[in-house]
Order: structure tokens, then C-alpha cells, then sequence
């Protein structure tokens, strides 16, 4: 048989792992969720702010309308199940046509905080869906705030809402009575008065009322039904579908009764994605023993896993993972990551802790479950938390008066 005329060809070098500084970034600084109350408050010349999007321009009165999980790309895939949404996709970010980040991992807590303290993760800390806490080295939900943890230890800075309510600024949140008293919303969105409404048409309507109820007012309102079906259902299933269609008539419904002089600010905390259930997409941790070995805790969430390794075991496990997932997932020792600005550009020294010895950010589609530890998360089948565009990228739409 002949040889074929260049051997190296045959034989292909070993894969090349995923390089973590060459991962996408998100836009601190310039054009993320964590920059977009700040640039609001700026407008209302609340003291100590500085307009971070360049690009949206100053309002007397601002409401910022967040959809749980609903990414810029599925708005874009969806146009005719959210066409008031859609049309609005040319004029994002101030009429540039163009999306804003979510910030990493593209994860509700992790958003939520950084929309409502105007700080990236590395400072507000919340850095994951599950981080280690360093004082008692259990692993932490930072969405159900469980184990509890006095929630102004673990999250220190003022709230955007509560320094816009000591300006003067008539300030409130409307959500579902749900949230009132969760420590969440009281590290992230509290400041002001807090309206509880179980239905979404009753949001809406509150909210454009609270908006006209001064000269300056910064009002914030939330949905959540569509990242709950997207998890359970897929963003490629009706149910999915139907909670757009519902979300749209509601982004409409506030639009329309927006006060003079207002900005309305449709956006999101991360967008979905659908995995398939098969073992090449969906890799189990609490099956695979060469990813378990030296891991004390896996935290984080399936697209986005902080590792933490037993004392000793760091550079293995990082070494590991990165041999095992590497063409798949950014993996990245936990100084890399900070180094790449993953986190953002500050990692305070109390968050440095909760970041896993090894981070690992899904390139691919694919998630890392814990079918024992967790089997409601590991039964998903939308999810998110990484950087990819599907995740990362969410709307800022805008409506003014």
C-alpha cells in the first residue's frame, strides 16, 4: 500500500484545549447589564454616576422591564411569536441594532445583582448559581439563599434603587409577592417600595402608573414565566412559544401607557439553550470518575461548573479537566479566569474564594450534570450560564415618551 505523501496529515497533533483568555468577555464597562442602571442613573443626574452605554440617552422617568431568559438571539429566531419585541430589535441599545451582555455566568442571581448594584460579579459576589462559601466551605445557592447567610455580609454595596431613593428619585419595584422578602432581591433589587402583583397585566399597568407619579422616576418590573418553561419544556416547544407570545403582549401593554418623558428598557439576565439528552451532550459528574478525582465540591450550574479541589489537588484537577473537556469548555484555573477578566475587571478579596479552583464555561452544546446531587437541574432541558452568544447576548430594547 502506498504512504501517503505527507504521514503527519494521518496523524493529527493532539486537540488543542480551548484557550480561557480567548473566551468572549462580556462587556464590563461599556455595554453589560451591570452598566445600564448606573447610565439610567446618570440621567436622572443622581450624584456619584457616570453614563457607562454611550449610546442611551438621558430620561425623567426610566422603567426597566427585565424578562427572565429570554436572550436576544431567540427574540431574533422567534419574530413571529414576539412581534412587537422584534420590532423593536432595530433600535436596541439606543439605535444601534445592537445587543448587550449579561455578564458571566449568565445566571439569574448573578444578574440580578449586577443589574441592581451596577457592579460586575467579582465586587457585588455573586458569582454563580452555587459558589463555596470560604468561612464554612459548603457550597452556597445564591438564587434559593440556602444555606441562609446574612444577606448584607455576603453582598455589601448599595443598591442602585436605594441610592436613586435617597436622591429624591421616586423609586419602586413590581414583581410577584413572591420575591418581596427573599434575600436576593434584598441585596440586589431593594431601595424604594416594593408593589406585589401575581399577574403580569397588573404589572404593567402598576408600572406605568408608579412611572407618572413624579417628575423623576426610576420604576423596575419582572417576568419569569418564560426562563421557567424554557428550563422545563425547551425554547423549541409550545409552552415555551406561548409564554413569548404572552411576555410580547405584556412589553406592549406597558409601551402604550408610558407617561411624557419616559425611557421604558426591555432587557434580560441570560439567554437558553437547548441540550439534548445524550451522553455525548450531557457528561455526568457523578458518574465519571476521572472528573471526580480530587474534587471536594462542584458548584455552579451545568454550562457554567466553579471545581473545587481538595487541598493539594488544584493544578491535577485543573489539568484533568481541561485534558477531558478542553475542546468543549473554556477551562480555567480560577487566577486565569480573574486574569481574563471573566468576573469582570475587580475580584474583591471576599469573592476571590468563591470562585471554583477551576472554572469551566461551556463553548460547545453540551452540560456537565450531577444527576445524584442534582437531579432537577441535571432534568432540564433549557439551559444557560455560559458565554456563548445564545446566552450571553440580551435585549436592550427601549420605548421613549
Amino acid at each position: 500500500m502506498a504512504q501517503p505523501a505527507h504521514p503527519a496529515a494521518a496523524w493529527p497533533d493532539d486537540p488543542v484545549p480551548l484557550a480561557p483568555a480567548d473566551a468572549p468577555v462580556p462587556a464590563y464597562g461599556s455595554g453589560s447589564l451591570a452598566d445600564l442602571l448606573p447610565t439610567v442613573a446618570a440621567g436622572l443626574e443622581l450624584p456619584g454616576f457616570q453614563p457607562r452605554i454611550a449610546e442611551l440617552a438621558p430620561a425623567d422617568r426610566a422603567c426597566v422591564f427585565l424578562i427572565d431568559g429570554l436572550g436576544w438571539q431567540q427574540i431574533q429566531d422567534h419574530r413571529a411569536y414576539a412581534p412587537f419585541l422584534h420590532s423593536l430589535l432595530a433600535g436596541s441599545r439606543g439605535g444601534t441594532g445592537r445587543p448587550i451582555t449579561a455578564g458571566f455566568p449568565a445566571t439569574t442571581a448573578t444578574s440580578l445583582a449586577s443589574v441592581g448594584t451596577g457592579l460586575a460579579p467579582g465586587e457585588h459576589g455573586l458569582p454563580g448559581y452555587t459558589v463555596r462559601d470560604p468561612a464554612t466551605g459548603e457550597l452556597m445557592n445564591q438564587l434559593r439563599w440556602k444555606p441562609w447567610t446574612p444577606p448584607h455580609v455576603w453582598q455589601p454595596y448599595p443598591t442602585v434603587f436605594q441610592l436613586a431613593d435617597a436622591a429624591g428619585v421616586h423609586t419602586a419595584q413590581v414583581s410577584s409577592p413572591t420575591f418581596e422578602t427573599t434575600p436576593l432581591t434584598k441585596v440586589a433589587l431593594s431601595g424604594g417600595t416594593f408593589h406585589g402583583r401575581l399577574t403580569g397585566e397588573d404589572r404593567m399597568d402598576l408600572s406605568a402608573e408608579l412611572l407618572g407619579a413624579a417628575d423623576r422616576a426610576l420604576v423596575y418590573t419582572y417576568y419569569s414565566e418564560v426562563d421557567g418553561s424554557g428550563h422545563r419544556f425547551g425554547i423549541d416547544s409550545d409552552a415555551w412559544r406561548g409564554q413569548l407570545m404572552t411576555v410580547d403582549r405584556l412589553a406592549q401593554r406597558l409601551a402604550e401607557q408610558l407617561p411624557p418623558r419616559s425611557a421604558l428598557y426591555v432587557t434580560a439576565d441570560h439567554g437558553m439553550v437547548d441540550i439534548p439528552f445524550d451522553e455525548q451532550s450531557r457528561i455526568d459528574f457523578d458518574e465519571d470518575w476521572e472528573l471526580g478525582a480530587g474534587v471536594a465540591l462542584l458548584g455552579g450550574e451545568g454550562r457554567a461548573r466553579h471545581v473545587y479541589a481538595v487541598p493539594g489537588a488544584q493544578a491535577d484537577v485543573l489539568a484533568c479537566w481541561r485534558e477531558v473537556l478542553g475542546e468543549q469548555f473554556w477551562v480555567a484555573g480560577r487566577d486565569e479566569a480573574i486574569a481574563a477578566g471573566w468576573f469582570g475587571p475587580v475580584v474583591d478579596e471576599r469573592v476571590y474564594g468563591r470562585i471554583g479552583d477551576v472554572v469551566a464555561a461551556a463553548h460547545d452544546d453540551v452540560i456537565i450534570t450531577a444527576s445524584v446531587n442534582e437531579p432537577n437541574e441535571s432534568a432540564m432541558v433549557g439551559v444557560h450560564g455560559s458565554m456563548t452568544p445564545a446566552e450571553q447576548f440580551v435585549p436592550l430594547l427601549e420605548v421613549r415618551t
